[in-house]
């Protein structure tokens, strides 16, 4: 009860960002940063569980078609070739002999496995 003639500090509205910020900083001080990636883990495992991977097949179809709509087929071929000259450049010259060298020693591998 506040003594007479005061009135008590009225609270100034809070954005809807303002208060998630504020509660997901309560969650992290009190369950630590690692909680979020257990749950997020524990909620794609029960939906994998309930849907199983051609859910996923589908939703990343989707996906894939919305973004040839979207940006169209020339997209794709430029952002490879960024992707490309990126790796290009960051790696040394002998790179891509490495990789090819391993997926080819995966392949035999395989074969050896499956008894060919």
């Amino acid at each position: 009860m506040e003594p007479e003639g005061e009135e008590a500090p009225k609270a100034t509205p809070m954005s809807t960002s303002e208060a998630g910020r504020k509660g997901g900083s309560k969650v992290r001080d009190k369950y630590g940063e690692d909680y979020y990636r257990r749950i997020g883990k524990k909620g794609g495992n029960v939906l994998k569980e309930r849907r199983g991977n051609d859910y996923y097949r589908s939703i990343a179809q989707k996906g894939g078609r919305a973004n040839v709509d979207k940006y169209g087929p020339d997209h794709f071929s430029d952002m490879g070739k960024k992707g490309g000259n990126t790796t290009k450049a960051r790696q040394d010259p002998d790179f891509y002999s490495r990789i090819g060298k391993m997926g080819g020693a995966a392949k035999r591998k395989k074969k050896l496995l499956e008894g060919e």
